[in-house]
């Protein structure tokens, strides 16, 4: 009998190996941001799936909670929704909060989606944030979003964000996330001094930083994984060279800048800083 491919994201392998991971650890935390232009809702389904999963590997596919759950019949997995306004409105959010205290129904938690986050405006997040930031242990929410900008930073600082690989036509934001791993594993710090240079010159916004910032520890953690397998593109190997613990360090220090994009720092503050701290 042939084996059962493990279930993933639809065309994204590496999310969906980063996301089994976090689950398989119990990281994945109560509230997440998925963002980019990929399948979110197939993304989000993915990720309740993980935190929901009974199986041994996170999510397995094949539990009763997986199968609701890629089936949309999970009576903890709920979708947020207001076909009624333009807009979700505060009502429905303040329903989500009130719900929230609810124990599960079958599940050991009862997971929020949010389709749409553009039709969150600031009122509603506003009504979410202290459900999100001390809600139940058993609540976690999911947030979709082509672009995470759409959430107001109170709501960001409080979530890990997992972005959906960007499409085709994108490729050459993709080049400077590989143009900046390749200064980190070389150590060439002048040179990394003057690409941060370039980036504050070509006045880089806040918002754009912290997308070359996540999409470079996304290459990163492929190198992290290429210390255990072995496997990768050239510059995963590449990294994998620089070893667990430095590749760990460095993913750690961008994980703080990505979370400093989400505050009122300037732009060339943090590009300096990143500079010396990754030199």
């Amino acid at each position: 009998m042939d084996q059962q491919e493990p279930l993933a994201i639809p065309g994204e392998p590496r999310l969906s190996q980063r996301i089994r991971e976090a689950a398989n650890r119990d990281a994945l935390g109560r509230a997440a941001v998925l963002s980019g232009q990929g399948d979110l809702a197939a993304a989000a389904r993915f990720t309740a799936a993980a935190l929901l999963c009974r199986g041994g590997d996170k999510p397995c596919g094949v539990c009763p909670d997986c199968r609701k759950i890629l089936r949309d019949v999970h009576p903890d997995v709920l979708t947020v929704t207001d076909p009624e306004h333009k807009n979700v409105s505060v009502d429905v959010l303040r329903g989500v909060t009130a719900d929230a205290s609810v124990l599960p129904n079958e599940g050991r938690r009862k997971v929020y989606i949010f389709p749409d986050c553009s039709l969150l405006d600031g009122k509603a997040q506003n009504v979410l944030l202290k459900v999100v930031e001390d809600g139940p242990v058993h609540a976690a929410f999911l947030f979709c979003a082509a672009n995470s900008a759409v959430l107001l930073p109170t709501i960001r600082s409080r979530t890990a964000e997992w972005k959906l690989s960007p499409p085709p036509e994108t490729a050459a934001e993709d080049g400077q996330a590989r143009r900046l791993c390749e200064l980190i594993c070389g150590g060439r710090a002048p040179e990394l001094a003057a690409f941060c240079a370039e980036l504050e010159n070509s006045k880089i916004s806040r918002e754009e930083l912290k997308g070359l910032l996540s999409d470079t520890r996304d290459l990163l953690v492929s190198g992290l994984a290429a210390v255990y397998t072995g496997q990768g593109d050239p510059l995963a190997g590449q990294l994998a060279g620089l070893g667990r613990y430095r590749l760990s360090s460095i993913v750690e220090k961008l994980g703080e800048f990505i979370r400093q994009c989400n505050f009122n720092i300037g732009v060339g503050h943090l590009l300096g800083a990143l500079a010396v701290e990754l030199s």
